[in-house]
């Protein structure tokens, strides 16, 4: 697991500017309490996400990725909806997340949209980048 956060973190570093990149790497994932998921399928780790708590009932969904290998198979569907079940689980009502403007990042777009995200302003500690998208879903 710690390979895939490790090139994930990578992969997202070299393509955003270090003021507009949000991604942690695992040791920052650790001292910010994520809980972190995995799906794995024949003992091949295929995505994982990070959930943590921003307030007592609001939580940020961090670095979910999916391997490039099995893009397009559902994998990010079922790790998402596993987070979210995770999150009404631990009392949250909200969760948001910051993901990226540029073309790269529309298949993550699609997907949160499609699985009732709405774009919001800034929340936490973000300031309004043009290349960060924010989005955020009620639990209710």
């Amino acid at each position: 697991m710690l390979a895939l956060l490790t090139t994930h973190h990578q992969t997202m570093r070299e393509a955003s500017p270090e003021e507009s990149c949000h991604v942690l790497d695992p040791a920052e994932l650790l001292d910010a309490n994520a809980e972190v998921f995995a799906v794995r399928e024949n003992g091949e780790l295929l995505g994982l996400a990070a959930l943590v708590r921003i307030e007592p009932e609001h939580g940020e969904l961090k670095s979910m990725h999916t391997a490039q290998a099995v893009r397009g198979r559902g994998v990010g569907r079922v790790l998402l909806g596993h987070v979210l079940d995770a999150a009404r689980a631990a009392g949250m009502t909200r969760v948001s997340l910051e993901t990226g403007s540029a073309e790269m990042f529309s298949p993550a777009r699609a997907l949160y949209l499609s699985e009732g995200f709405e774009l919001c302003p800034p929340f936490g500690g973000y300031r309004l980048d043009p290349l960060s998208v924010f989005m955020t879903r009620s639990l209710a």
